[in-house]
């Protein structure tokens, strides 16, 4: 991906002050449930594992850059018993992505159609993030992609929002960010950012029209 030059686009994102978006990916443009690599297990069954492994501090040790294997090989010291069901989750990563969110692509390509950059941060884990484009194609129409996993860090971590600034050039005062988690959104308005909890692509729609971009309703 390359990024084009910003004196050649459109008038539209500029007439409102908005220059580009940055999006987050899960739960934003593609679908993620953990539980789908356990399909035909019961769910009390994989909720007593994540809670046995501590799911979501090893997914965010993923996304930080921990690799699976260094990950597989700490709950092997303490449970090895679980070591499987969390090689499972690994191997078998791709079912936990759902598919695209609705009406999701369809923005994505009026906002690249008005001519606003559009970037990606995403919390993913260096290992899985080439599953993320082939479960929501719109994640191709990015100029470019900040992936935690292959900075050794990941959001809410300033640093990473820093990065964004620095690798793409852009302005936050110019700049949306979206994301499914308020705290995330919050580290970015603390960088400059507009910031835009999201919820459904609705509302994200209202929200970018109530900043000026004329998106359809």
């Amino acid at each position: 991906m390359s990024s084009a030059d910003p004196t050649t686009r459109p008038e539209a994102g500029r007439a409102s002050g908005i220059d580009t978006v940055v999006y987050d990916f899960g739960n934003v443009l593609v679908g993620w449930d953990p539980y789908g690599p356990y399909v035909g297990r019961p769910r009390a069954e994989i909720e007593a594992f994540f809670e046995a492994v501590d799911f979501n501090t090893i997914n965010h040790a993923a996304d930080a850059g921990t690799p699976y294997s260094v990950l597989i090989e700490r709950v092997g010291r303490t449970r090895p018993d679980l070591v499987e069901d969390l090689r499972r989750y690994v191997e078998h990563y791709e079912l936990s992505l759902t598919g695209p969110i609705e009406g999701s692509a369809e923005l994505v390509a009026e906002l690249k159609g008005l001519g606003l950059r559009l970037y990606g941060l995403t919390n993913w884990q260096a290992e899985t993030f080439h599953s993320a484009e082939p479960a929501a194609p719109a994640i191709g129409l990015m100029e470019d992609v900040i992936v935690s996993g292959r900075e050794g860090m990941a959001k809410p971590d300033r640093r990473i929002f820093e990065l964004v600034v620095e690798r793409f050039g852009v302005d936050p005062s110019r700049t949306v960010f979206v994301d499914d988690k308020d705290v995330n959104v919050d580290a970015a308005r603390n960088v400059g950012f507009h910031g835009v909890v999201f919820t459904t692509t609705e509302a994200l729609r209202k929200e970018l029209r109530g900043l000026g971009l004329p998106v359809a309703e």
